[in-house]
């Protein structure tokens, strides 16, 4: 073969393989494991439904090569799961849904973490809460309620809530300093356990979210009498023969001037890279385009908002103020008198 023959030979066999690598781009990454999926609450109440509403959505319609496991670690008011997720740094294999225990935890219990210990993923939506009465009760509106609690005198009435400082006892503060009235409060484990203790009359209202309590809504054991937001619910499919979710009146139409939103979001371990993160944010925008996210959204009454990246980490800063704020002014900061 002449030099020049070869020559072309080299060339050609160069160019095939240069077409060849251009043809085949870098793997972008993704999981080589099993991946945790933390829940720092308890079973039944509104963060687990929703982290194993997304692990089936994730498994039904084939999102990940690898499974999702979710965990729950509702130890020290979550406490446990999120110091889980913090020594986890670098891991990218753990992901965490988060709730305001998120702020309230570490602020009440000066236990070593912060939201900023974590990497920021997704915002999924908001939370509402709604005050619910048993439906043998006689109140109907959340005047009436506020009146009988009133009447019945200071600490008579139960107002059952997930967990010690945290949101529901949040809201039920706010509740007391709006109308001057005195809950004995009385903490759960989770949401779904407060729906049960409220339908066996062992307490005597909550302010579960939504899902939380929907199905004994529906089932006729307990009645809605307001929902902590600025608009009502947008829903208007009828949960029950009577009524849907736009029904309910907020509670500032009901004169009681309170209005609290929880975070639903998806964060990381710290030290996570950002292809990392960018693989999470991919799954979960799939996972909300889904036929079975939407019916999760119209079944919990869930505020839609979704947001990610640096609009989501400011998002959260200022949501932090926002409970600081509100701990302080409730007397349930660390160290507080």
């Amino acid at each position: 073969m002449k030099v020049s023959a070869i020559f072309k030979s080299v060339l050609a066999t160069t160019a095939v393989a240069t077409l060849a690598a251009v043809a085949v781009p870098a793997q972008a990454w993704e999981p080589t494991k099993t991946v945790e999926f933390i829940v720092p609450a308890g079973s039944g109440g509104g963060a687990d439904q929703m982290a194993r509403a997304i692990q089936g959505i994730v498994v039904k319609h084939n999102l990940m090569k690898e499974s999702m496991v979710v965990i729950n670690k509702s130890g020290g008011a979550g406490a446990e799961g999120f110091l889980d997720v913090k020594g986890a740094k670098g891991d990218p294999h753990k992901i965490i849904i988060t709730l305001s225990n998120m702020f309230t935890t570490p602020l009440a219990t000066a236990v070593p973490f912060n939201w900023r210990d974590l990497t920021p993923v997704k915002m999924m939506a908001l939370d509402e809460f709604v005050l619910w009465v048993n439906a043998e009760t006689p109140y109907k509106s959340a005047k009436e309620y506020v009146a009988a609690v009133k009447k019945a005198g200071s600490n008579k009435m139960k107002m059952g809530g997930t967990g010690s400082k945290q949101e529901d006892q949040i809201i039920t503060a706010a509740i007391e300093k709006n109308t001057g009235v005195k809950f004995t409060y009385i903490p759960f484990k989770g949401g779904g356990t407060v729906a049960v203790q409220l339908v066996g009359n062992h307490i005597d209202s909550s302010v579960n979210n939504p899902i939380e309590a929907v199905a004994h809504w529906r089932g006729g054991k307990l009645r809605p009498l307001c929902v902590f937001d600025t608009k009502r619910m947008p829903y208007k499919d009828k949960m029950t023969d009577k009524m849907s979710w736009n029904d309910i009146p907020t509670c500032k139409e009901a004169g009681l001037d309170v209005n609290y939103l929880m975070l639903r979001g998806i964060f990381m371990a710290g030290g996570v890279t950002q292809e990392q993160v960018d693989y999470f944010v991919g799954v979960l925008r799939k996972v909300r385009e889904t036929p079975e996210w939407t019916a999760l959204m119209n079944k919990g009454a869930f505020n839609q908002t979704s947001i990610e990246g640096k609009e989501f980490a400011d998002w959260v800063a200022a949501a932090e103020a926002e409970h600081i704020a509100l701990m302080k002014g409730a007397g349930f900061m660390a160290g507080q008198k």
